[in-house]
C-alpha cells in the first residue's frame, strides 16, 4: 500500500507482523522453551561490545547502574517477542560500543573538548504540539546544527571512514528506515522517521541509558519510576560531549535540540547548557493526549505482542502531567528570560514569523537564507505526507472530561484555545 494511502488502525493488542518476523518469533519461543535462549545480561552486553570494538576502556563507568536497572526491567516487565529481544540486545550493545569509541576518540583528539557549541535553541515542548515541524524548520538553516537521524544511530565516524564522507553511516540509516517501514508501516503516518531528517537528541541521552526512550517504546515501569528519582547531570554532560564531537565532524555556529524529555529536567539542562534558549510549544491537550497514547501503543507493538493501551494511557497521562508541572516550576523559580512560547496554531498559520521570533529571542539574525530554507522545508513537510493517523480516545479509557480536568492548569497557564 502506498504510504499516502495508509491509515492507522487501533488493534493495539494484536500488532501487525510480517510473515518472516512472525516465523522468527515462533522459532525464538521454541528456542527459549528448550533453554537455547535467555534473558539480557549486562555482563554479556559489555563483553560483546568490547569484543566487537577491540576496546576496553569506558572511562567513568557510572552508566552501569542505569543500564542494570533498564536491563532488569526489560527482562522482568517488557514481555518482548524474540524479535523484540533481538533488537533490544543489538541496541544496547551498540550503545556500549559507541561509548567505548567515544572514549578512544576523545583521548586521541583532546581538542574536541575546547569546541564552542555556540548558541543553543532547545525545543522542550510536549509531544504532538508541533515540535517535529518546528525542529525541521529551524534545522533547515545551514547555520543551525541538529542531530540527524543517521547520526543518532552512529554519532562517531566509523573505522576507516573518510573525513567528511559518512556515506556508510547514511546507508545504514537508510536500511534502518526501510526496516522500520517494513515492520510497522502505519508508524510513519504518526511520526515520520527519515534517515536524512533531524532527530530527537533523547537518542543521545539514551547512550547513557537515562532517557524517556525506553518507556516510550517498552513496558518498563520499574525503570521509568527509578529514572525520575535520579540526578541527570552526568547524562547531560555526556550529551554536551557528544554535541562537541558532532561539531568536530561538521561545524556550525549554532545548535537546535528537541525532545519532550528536557521538560522533566530543565534545571539540569540549564545548569549544563548556560547558553541554551528554551522554546516551549503548546496545543490543545484534547488533540495531543490520545494522539500520543496511540503513537506509544503502535511503537510498543513493534517489540511486544502484549500492548495494553489503557496502561499506556495511565502511564503517560501521569507522565505528561509531571512534565508540565516540572517545567512550570523551573520557569517560576528561574524566571522567564530564557523561555519563549510558541502556539501550535500560530506555527501552522505563519511558520516564517514564528521562526523569526525565535531567532530574535536567541539573538540570531534571521536573514534571507534562513527565510528561504524555512519556506522550502514548509513545502516539503505537508500534513498526512505518510498517511492519516486515526485513533479513538475511548481505546485508552480516556474521556474529554477527564483530559480537561487533568490538564486544566496547563490550558489556563498558557491560554491554550480549544481546537
Amino acid at each position: 500500500m502506498a504510504k499516502h494511502k495508509i491509515e492507522t488502525g487501533n488493534n493495539y493488542s494484536n500488532p501487525y507482523r510480517p510473515l518472516p518476523i512472525a516465523l522468527f518469533n515462533r522459532a525464538g519461543r521454541i528456542a527459549k522453551r528448550v533453554g537455547l535462549a535467555g534473558d539480557l545480561s549486562v555482563d554479556a552486553l559489555i563483553a560483546s561490545a568490547k569484543k566487537k570494538t577491540g576496546l576496553h576502556d569506558f572511562g567513568d563507568e557510572w552508566f552501569i547502574e542505569p543500564l542494570t536497572v533498564l536491563v532488569n526491567s526489560i527482562n522482568d516487565e517488557a514481555n518482548l517477542t524474540p524479535f523484540g529481544h533481538f533488537v533490544q540486545k543489538q541496541r544496547l550493545e551498540s550503545a556500549l560500543a559507541i561509548r567505548l569509541r567515544v572514549e578512544q576518540l576523545c583521548k586521541s583528539n583532546p581538542d574536541i573538548d575546547d569546541i564552542d557549541l555556540g548558541k543553543i535553541i532547545v525545543i522542550a515542548g510536549l509531544q504532538r504540539t508541533g515540535t517535529t515541524t518546528l525542529h525541521r524548520l529551524l534545522a533547515s538553516d545551514e547555520r543551525m546544527r541538529a542531530l540527524m537521524s543517521w547520526e543518532a544511530l552512529n554519532p562517531l565516524p566509523l573505522p576507516n571512514e573518510t573525513a567528511g564522507n559518512p556515506k556508510k553511516r547514511i546507508a545504514q540509516a537508510k536500511q534502518a528506515e526501510k526496516g522500520l517501514a517494513y515492520l510497522a508501516p502505519e508508524f510513519f503516518a504518526i511520526h515520520p522517521v527519515e534517515h536524512d531528517a533531524p532527530e530527537e537528541d533523547v537518542l543521545l541521552l539514551d547512550l547513557c541509558f537515562m532517557s524517556q526512550a525506553p518507556e516510550a517504546t517498552l513496558h518498563v515501569p520499574t525503570y521509568a519510576s527509578w529514572l525520575e528519582t535520579q540526578d541527570h547531570t552526568k547524562a547531560y554532560q555526556y550529551l554536551r560531549k557528544l554535541m562537541k564531537i558532532l561539531l568536530w565532524q561538521q561545524p556550525a555556529p549554532n545548535w537546535v535540540l528537541k525532545t519532550p524529555h528536557h521538560m522533566e529536567y530543565l534545571d539540569t539542562l540549564m545548569d549544563v547548557f548556560p547558553e541554551a534558549y528554551i522554546v516551549q510549544t503548546h496545543r490543545d491537550p484534547q488533540k495531543t493526549t490520545g494522539s500520543f497514547c496511540s503513537m506509544v501503543s503502535h511503537g510498543r507493538g513493534v517489540f511486544s505482542d502484549e500492548v495494553d493501551a489503557k496502561e499506556v494511557a495511565r502511564h503517560w497521562v501521569r507522565k505528561v502531567n509531571r512534565l508540565m508541572e516540572s517545567s512550570i516550576a523551573v520557569r517560576q523559580a528561574r524566571g522567564e528570560e530564557r523561555f519563549i512560547d510558541v502556539s501550535y496554531y500560530d506555527l501552522l498559520e505563519n511558520p516564517d514569523k514564528e521562526v523569526e521570533r525565535i531567532y530574535q529571542f536567541a539573538g540570531i539574525d534571521f536573514d534571507q537564507s534562513a527565510l528561504h530554507a524555512v519556506k522550502k522545508t514548509k513545502k516539503k513537510n505537508v500534513k498526512n505526507r505518510f498517511g492519516k493517523h486515526r485513533y479513538d480516545i475511548a481505546d485508552f479509557a480516556l474521556t474529554k472530561e477527564g483530559i480537561e480536568n487533568q490538564y486544566k492548569f496547563y490550558r489556563e497557564r498558557y491560554a491554550i484555545p480549544h481546537e
